[in-house]
């Protein structure tokens, strides 16, 4: 499905964007789906195993900010994970063995969608191999001003980034410590149907959304069969057969492959658990701004 051009530019820049890859046709029961989502968060007074919501969200104001495993939520996420338009551009990067990893949602409402701050999904769920990637489906057209996601091209051929602050995992990089050149950061922008494709060590983070327009992203996150967790990771592992049930395409193995590549474990866990937007409240310094509620923010 990918040229050998488009192969090449994602080993080298660690992302790829295909813009229009799905017809809006498509999207269209996706949208419908996330509609009646977002509606069945009123009257929440707190996340559950579904709804992560926004610090402002109130029962008779909800505001979503990720739906959980939307796959596993509404039959239309699931369609489209199993789909060529998704499988085939991801084998073509990865292999031809595919697991899920997870799926969520995030959702940056307009006038209030959080930010995430800079990190790698390596961080927090390391392998035996970094043939691990996150494909991002834009539900809505994505511009520079909603909360699009940035990217350091060529970020995943260099170290694990410390993610921890006070000794405790965070899963957000104290950019200033770090030394990473953030004026080389990319936005990935895109009509409504485009995806993106990141590998699982580029560096990426997504600001505030600052304009009138929504933007839901529907990421699913998937690996190469041979890549296993590392014990210690955040990753979940409990019997063989519920591990297999995970493989998209494909025959899994118990032969993982093992690469060379750097590690750092998310060892001790963070204080508050949760979502990577409960995790990173405990970051020492904060790169994006802060919006604690309606209004501008601080």
């Amino acid at each position: 499905m990918l040229n050998d051009q488009q192969i090449a530019f994602y080993r080298d820049h660690g992302y790829l964007v295909l813009e229009g890859h799905i017809p809006l046709d498509q999207l269209a029961p996706l949208r419908a789906a996330l509609k009646r989502l977002v509606a069945g968060a009123r009257g929440l007074d707190a996340s559950d195993d579904v709804y992560d919501l926004e610090d402002s969200h109130r029962p008779d104001g909800p505001r979503v900010r990720r739906i959980k495993l939307p796959h596993k939520v509404d039959p239309a996420f699931d369609t489209l994970l199993r789909s060529e338009a998704i499988l085939g551009p991801v084998r073509d990067l990865i292999g031809p063995a595919l697991r899920l990893h997870t799926s969520k949602l995030n959702l940056k409402s307009a006038g209030f969608g959080a930010a995430v701050e800079w990190h790698q999904d390596w961080a927090f769920y390391p392998h035996t191999n970094d043939d691990i990637l996150a494909v991002g489906v834009m539900l809505n057209d994505v511009g520079p001003d909603n909360g699009p996601l940035l990217v350091l091209p060529g970020s995943h051929r260099g170290p694990i980034c410390n993610h921890h602050a006070d000794g405790r995992f965070c899963g957000a990089i104290d950019v200033a410590a770090s030394g990473l050149d953030l004026d080389r950061a990319v936005a990935l922008t895109g009509p409504a149907g485009s995806i993106s494709l990141h590998h699982v060590r580029t560096v990426h983070g997504s600001d505030l959304n600052r304009s009138a327009a929504d933007r839901a992203l529907l990421l699913y996150e998937i690996t190469a069969a041979d890549a296993w967790p590392l014990a210690g990771s955040m990753s979940k592992f409990g019997e063989l057969a519920d591990y297999d049930e995970k493989l998209l395409c494909g025959a899994g193995t118990i032969e993982p492959r093992l690469a060379n590549v750097p590690v750092r474990l998310p060892q001790p866990g963070p204080v508050a658990g949760g979502s990577i937007y409960e995790n990173q409240k405990g970051s020492a310094t904060r790169f994006f701004d802060v919006r604690d509620g309606p209004g501008e923010p601080r």
